[in-house]
């Protein structure tokens, strides 16, 4: 019988590392915009546009921004 590998296991390097990358990229679709960049650029990026938003008087548009910068955070 052939002996099997574990499935969690990685090749080299500490596993633990991938997840606390701090410049890892995300791709973000929220409501009428698509933002990459890194967790700073894309929170930056809904703060601005919920701010836009609010100043234009559309305050649904805004809050949903505010909602999706609040994951980033």
């Amino acid at each position: 019988m052939k002996r099997s590998r574990g499935r969690n296991r990685r090749s080299g390097g500490n596993p633990q590392n991938a997840f606390n990358n701090p410049n890892r990229h995300y791709e973000s679709v929220g409501p009428d915009v698509k933002i990459r960049g890194s967790a700073q650029q894309v929170l930056e990026k809904y703060l601005q546009y919920a701010r836009d938003a609010q100043t234009s008087g559309d305050r649904i548009l805004s809050e949903a921004y505010f909602q999706f910068a609040e994951h980033y955070q």
